[in-house]
Protein backbone atom coordinates (compact mmCIF):
# COMPACT_ATOMS: atom_id res chain seq x y z
CA UNK A 1 0.00 0.00 0.00
CA UNK A 2 2.80 2.39 0.90
CA UNK A 3 4.61 1.59 -2.35
CA UNK A 4 1.45 2.42 -4.31
CA UNK A 5 1.14 5.76 -2.55
CA UNK A 6 4.77 6.54 -3.37
CA UNK A 7 4.19 5.76 -7.03
CA UNK A 8 0.91 7.64 -7.17
CA UNK A 9 2.20 10.61 -5.17
CA UNK A 10 3.72 12.68 -8.02
CA UNK A 11 0.70 12.23 -10.29
CA UNK A 12 -1.83 12.94 -7.54
CA UNK A 13 0.14 16.00 -6.42
CA UNK A 14 0.20 17.29 -10.00
CA UNK A 15 -3.56 16.87 -10.31
CA UNK A 16 -4.22 18.44 -6.92
CA UNK A 17 -2.10 21.53 -7.55
CA UNK A 18 -2.84 22.17 -11.22
CA UNK A 19 -6.38 20.83 -11.54
CA UNK A 20 -8.29 20.45 -8.29
CA UNK A 21 -7.05 23.66 -6.64
CA UNK A 22 -7.79 25.93 -9.66
CA UNK A 23 -11.16 24.20 -10.07
CA UNK A 24 -12.00 24.81 -6.42
CA UNK A 25 -11.07 28.49 -6.82
CA UNK A 26 -13.32 28.81 -9.86
CA UNK A 27 -16.22 27.23 -8.03
CA UNK A 28 -15.67 29.55 -5.08
CA UNK A 29 -15.53 32.68 -7.25
CA UNK A 30 -18.89 31.99 -8.90
CA UNK A 31 -20.97 33.01 -5.86
CA UNK A 32 -19.38 36.44 -5.35
CA UNK A 33 -19.70 39.78 -7.11
CA UNK A 34 -17.16 41.69 -9.12
CA UNK A 35 -15.24 44.27 -7.11
CA UNK A 36 -15.44 47.94 -7.87
CA UNK A 37 -12.07 47.85 -9.59
CA UNK A 38 -12.28 44.23 -10.68
CA UNK A 39 -11.46 40.98 -8.99
CA UNK A 40 -13.63 39.62 -6.17
CA UNK A 41 -15.73 41.63 -3.71
CA UNK A 42 -15.91 39.20 -0.80
CA UNK A 43 -17.47 41.79 1.51
CA UNK A 44 -20.61 42.09 -0.64
CA UNK A 45 -21.72 38.60 0.28
CA UNK A 46 -22.79 35.73 -1.94
CA UNK A 47 -25.12 35.90 -4.89
CA UNK A 48 -26.50 33.74 -7.69
CA UNK A 49 -26.82 36.48 -10.28
CA UNK A 50 -23.72 35.31 -12.13
CA UNK A 51 -25.50 32.10 -13.16
CA UNK A 52 -28.59 34.05 -14.24
CA UNK A 53 -26.44 36.11 -16.63
CA UNK A 54 -25.76 32.97 -18.66
CA UNK A 55 -29.27 33.32 -20.11
CA UNK A 56 -28.47 36.75 -21.54
CA UNK A 57 -28.96 36.67 -25.35
CA UNK A 58 -25.52 38.21 -25.81
CA UNK A 59 -23.78 35.28 -24.15
CA UNK A 60 -26.06 32.59 -25.54
CA UNK A 61 -25.37 34.04 -29.00
CA UNK A 62 -21.62 33.70 -28.46
CA UNK A 63 -22.07 30.13 -27.26
CA UNK A 64 -24.27 29.29 -30.25
CA UNK A 65 -21.73 30.76 -32.68
CA UNK A 66 -18.93 28.85 -30.95
CA UNK A 67 -20.83 25.57 -31.19
CA UNK A 68 -21.55 26.18 -34.86
CA UNK A 69 -17.96 27.06 -35.74
CA UNK A 70 -16.61 24.08 -33.78
CA UNK A 71 -19.17 21.76 -35.43
CA UNK A 72 -18.31 23.00 -38.94
CA UNK A 73 -14.61 22.58 -38.21
CA UNK A 74 -15.20 19.05 -36.94
CA UNK A 75 -17.29 18.10 -39.97
CA UNK A 76 -14.67 19.41 -42.40
CA UNK A 77 -11.92 17.64 -40.45
CA UNK A 78 -13.88 14.38 -40.72
CA UNK A 79 -14.47 14.81 -44.45
CA UNK A 80 -10.77 15.50 -45.04
CA UNK A 81 -9.34 13.26 -42.35
CA UNK A 82 -11.12 10.00 -43.16
CA UNK A 83 -9.89 9.72 -46.78
CA UNK A 84 -6.43 10.75 -45.62
CA UNK A 85 -6.33 8.12 -42.87
CA UNK A 86 -7.74 5.49 -45.23
CA UNK A 87 -5.11 6.26 -47.86
CA UNK A 88 -2.31 6.13 -45.28
CA UNK A 89 -3.50 2.75 -44.01
CA UNK A 90 -3.19 1.35 -47.54
CA UNK A 91 0.42 2.48 -48.03
CA UNK A 92 3.39 0.11 -47.67
CA UNK A 93 4.89 0.02 -44.18
CA UNK A 94 7.82 2.36 -44.88
CA UNK A 95 5.75 5.00 -46.64
CA UNK A 96 3.06 4.69 -44.01
CA UNK A 97 5.54 5.82 -41.38
CA UNK A 98 6.63 8.74 -43.56
CA UNK A 99 3.01 9.79 -44.10
CA UNK A 100 2.25 9.70 -40.37
CA UNK A 101 5.31 11.83 -39.67
CA UNK A 102 4.09 14.37 -42.22
CA UNK A 103 0.69 14.43 -40.52
CA UNK A 104 2.15 15.30 -37.11
CA UNK A 105 4.92 17.50 -38.54
CA UNK A 106 2.98 20.78 -37.96
CA UNK A 107 2.93 20.02 -34.22
CA UNK A 108 6.70 20.47 -34.20
CA UNK A 109 6.20 24.18 -34.87
CA UNK A 110 4.87 26.70 -32.39
CA UNK A 111 1.09 27.12 -32.59
CA UNK A 112 1.29 30.92 -32.70
CA UNK A 113 3.82 30.87 -35.52
CA UNK A 114 1.58 28.58 -37.57
CA UNK A 115 -1.39 30.88 -36.96
CA UNK A 116 0.57 33.99 -37.93
CA UNK A 117 1.57 32.20 -41.14
CA UNK A 118 -2.10 32.13 -42.14
CA UNK A 119 -2.23 35.91 -41.70
CA UNK A 120 0.56 36.19 -44.27
CA UNK A 121 -1.27 33.83 -46.61
CA UNK A 122 -4.75 35.37 -46.32
CA UNK A 123 -4.03 39.09 -46.06
CA UNK A 124 -5.02 41.46 -48.87
CA UNK A 125 -1.43 41.42 -50.13
CA UNK A 126 -0.80 37.85 -49.12
CA UNK A 127 0.16 34.83 -51.16
CA UNK A 128 -3.39 33.74 -52.00
CA UNK A 129 -4.61 37.12 -53.22
CA UNK A 130 -1.37 37.81 -55.07
CA UNK A 131 -1.58 34.46 -56.87
CA UNK A 132 -5.24 34.93 -57.85
CA UNK A 133 -4.57 38.45 -59.05
CA UNK A 134 -1.48 37.37 -60.97
CA UNK A 135 -3.32 34.72 -62.98
CA UNK A 136 -6.25 37.04 -63.64
CA UNK A 137 -8.92 35.24 -61.61
CA UNK A 138 -9.75 38.40 -59.61
CA UNK A 139 -9.28 42.11 -60.25
CA UNK A 140 -9.05 43.22 -56.62
CA UNK A 141 -7.99 41.39 -53.45
CA UNK A 142 -10.61 39.29 -51.72
CA UNK A 143 -11.42 39.81 -48.05
CA UNK A 144 -10.14 36.49 -46.77
CA UNK A 145 -8.69 37.55 -43.44
CA UNK A 146 -10.72 38.57 -40.37
CA UNK A 147 -13.71 36.51 -41.42
CA UNK A 148 -15.44 33.47 -39.97
CA UNK A 149 -14.23 31.17 -42.79
CA UNK A 150 -10.66 32.22 -41.94
CA UNK A 151 -11.29 31.16 -38.32
CA UNK A 152 -12.67 27.81 -39.46
CA UNK A 153 -9.68 27.34 -41.77
CA UNK A 154 -7.24 28.13 -38.96
CA UNK A 155 -8.95 25.72 -36.56
CA UNK A 156 -9.11 23.03 -39.25
CA UNK A 157 -5.42 23.36 -39.99
CA UNK A 158 -4.54 23.29 -36.28
CA UNK A 159 -6.55 20.22 -35.32
CA UNK A 160 -6.81 18.10 -38.47
CA UNK A 161 -4.03 15.73 -37.28
CA UNK A 162 -6.13 15.00 -34.18
CA UNK A 163 -8.76 13.60 -36.54
CA UNK A 164 -6.41 11.67 -38.81
CA UNK A 165 -4.53 9.77 -36.11
CA UNK A 166 -7.47 8.08 -34.32
CA UNK A 167 -9.11 7.36 -37.67
CA UNK A 168 -5.92 5.74 -38.93
CA UNK A 169 -5.71 3.65 -35.76
CA UNK A 170 -9.33 2.50 -36.17
CA UNK A 171 -8.95 1.66 -39.86
CA UNK A 172 -5.72 -0.19 -39.18
CA UNK A 173 -7.51 -2.47 -36.68
CA UNK A 174 -10.18 -3.60 -39.16
CA UNK A 175 -9.70 -7.32 -39.77
CA UNK A 176 -8.60 -7.80 -43.42
CA UNK A 177 -10.47 -11.11 -43.47
CA UNK A 178 -13.76 -9.21 -43.20
CA UNK A 179 -12.87 -7.19 -46.30
CA UNK A 180 -11.88 -10.36 -48.14
CA UNK A 181 -15.13 -12.07 -47.15
CA UNK A 182 -17.13 -9.08 -48.38
CA UNK A 183 -15.31 -9.17 -51.72
CA UNK A 184 -15.79 -12.95 -52.02
CA UNK A 185 -19.53 -12.48 -51.52
CA UNK A 186 -19.61 -10.15 -54.51
CA UNK A 187 -19.68 -6.77 -52.78
CA UNK A 188 -18.07 -3.93 -54.65
CA UNK A 189 -15.45 -1.74 -52.89
CA UNK A 190 -18.00 0.99 -52.17
CA UNK A 191 -20.43 -1.51 -50.62
CA UNK A 192 -17.61 -3.04 -48.60
CA UNK A 193 -16.66 0.36 -47.26
CA UNK A 194 -20.20 1.32 -46.19
CA UNK A 195 -21.09 -2.12 -44.81
CA UNK A 196 -17.80 -3.23 -43.24
CA UNK A 197 -15.12 -0.57 -42.94
CA UNK A 198 -17.20 2.39 -41.79
CA UNK A 199 -19.22 0.56 -39.09
CA UNK A 200 -16.05 -0.93 -37.60
CA UNK A 201 -14.32 2.46 -37.53
CA UNK A 202 -17.17 4.44 -35.91
CA UNK A 203 -15.42 4.46 -32.49
CA UNK A 204 -12.44 6.12 -34.17
CA UNK A 205 -14.78 8.60 -35.86
CA UNK A 206 -16.30 9.52 -32.49
CA UNK A 207 -12.88 9.88 -30.89
CA UNK A 208 -11.56 12.06 -33.71
CA UNK A 209 -14.66 14.27 -33.64
CA UNK A 210 -14.27 14.83 -29.90
CA UNK A 211 -10.55 15.51 -30.27
CA UNK A 212 -11.29 18.24 -32.81
CA UNK A 213 -14.52 19.65 -31.39
CA UNK A 214 -13.32 20.15 -27.80
CA UNK A 215 -10.20 22.28 -28.51
CA UNK A 216 -11.97 24.13 -31.32
CA UNK A 217 -14.76 25.17 -28.96
CA UNK A 218 -12.40 26.56 -26.34
CA UNK A 219 -9.79 28.08 -28.64
CA UNK A 220 -9.32 31.86 -28.42
CA UNK A 221 -6.02 32.40 -30.25
CA UNK A 222 -7.28 31.58 -33.76
CA UNK A 223 -10.47 33.70 -33.50
CA UNK A 224 -8.40 36.59 -32.14
CA UNK A 225 -5.72 36.51 -34.85
CA UNK A 226 -7.64 35.30 -37.90
CA UNK A 227 -11.02 36.69 -36.88
CA UNK A 228 -9.63 40.09 -35.95
CA UNK A 229 -12.16 40.54 -33.15
CA UNK A 230 -15.10 40.16 -35.54
CA UNK A 231 -15.59 36.50 -34.61
CA UNK A 232 -15.97 36.04 -30.85
CA UNK A 233 -16.01 32.54 -29.45
CA UNK A 234 -16.58 31.39 -25.90
CA UNK A 235 -12.83 31.14 -25.28
CA UNK A 236 -12.42 34.82 -26.15
CA UNK A 237 -15.36 35.69 -23.91
CA UNK A 238 -13.85 33.88 -20.92
CA UNK A 239 -10.45 35.45 -21.50
CA UNK A 240 -11.97 38.93 -21.75
CA UNK A 241 -13.89 38.48 -18.51
CA UNK A 242 -10.69 37.67 -16.61
CA UNK A 243 -8.21 40.01 -18.31
CA UNK A 244 -10.19 42.96 -19.69
CA UNK A 245 -13.44 43.27 -17.76
CA UNK A 246 -11.78 41.78 -14.64
CA UNK A 247 -15.11 40.16 -13.82
CA UNK A 248 -13.67 37.02 -12.26
CA UNK A 249 -16.96 35.69 -10.84
CA UNK A 250 -18.77 35.71 -14.18
CA UNK A 251 -15.66 34.48 -15.99
CA UNK A 252 -15.59 31.55 -13.55
CA UNK A 253 -19.23 30.79 -14.29
CA UNK A 254 -18.54 30.78 -18.03
CA UNK A 255 -15.50 28.55 -17.59
CA UNK A 256 -17.40 26.08 -15.41
CA UNK A 257 -20.34 26.01 -17.82
CA UNK A 258 -17.98 25.23 -20.70
CA UNK A 259 -16.22 22.54 -18.66
CA UNK A 260 -19.55 20.96 -17.67
CA UNK A 261 -20.66 20.85 -21.30
CA UNK A 262 -17.41 19.26 -22.42
CA UNK A 263 -17.54 16.68 -19.62
CA UNK A 264 -21.05 15.70 -20.72
CA UNK A 265 -19.80 15.47 -24.30
CA UNK A 266 -16.94 13.19 -23.27
CA UNK A 267 -19.30 11.01 -21.25
CA UNK A 268 -21.62 10.72 -24.26
CA UNK A 269 -18.69 9.81 -26.48
CA UNK A 270 -17.52 7.15 -24.00
CA UNK A 271 -21.04 5.69 -23.78
CA UNK A 272 -21.44 5.64 -27.55
CA UNK A 273 -17.98 4.10 -27.94
CA UNK A 274 -18.87 1.27 -25.54
CA UNK A 275 -22.15 0.63 -27.34
CA UNK A 276 -20.45 0.51 -30.73
CA UNK A 277 -17.64 -1.63 -29.37
CA UNK A 278 -20.10 -4.06 -27.87
CA UNK A 279 -21.99 -4.32 -31.13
Amino acid sequence: MRARLVLLGPGLSYLAVLLLLPLALLIGYTVFRRGRFGGIAYEDGRTGENFARLADPLYTGVLTDSLRIAAVTTLLALLLGYPTAYAISRLPGRWRTVALILVVLPFWTNFLIRTYAWIVLLSSRGVVNSALTGIGVIDRPLKLLYTEPAVVLGLLYAYLPLMVLPLYSAIERVDPRLLEASADLGARPARTFWSVTLPHTLPGVLTGCVFVFVPSLGNFVVPELLGGGHTVMVGNLIRDQFLNARDWPFGSVLALALMAFLVLLLMAQAWAGRRLGGR
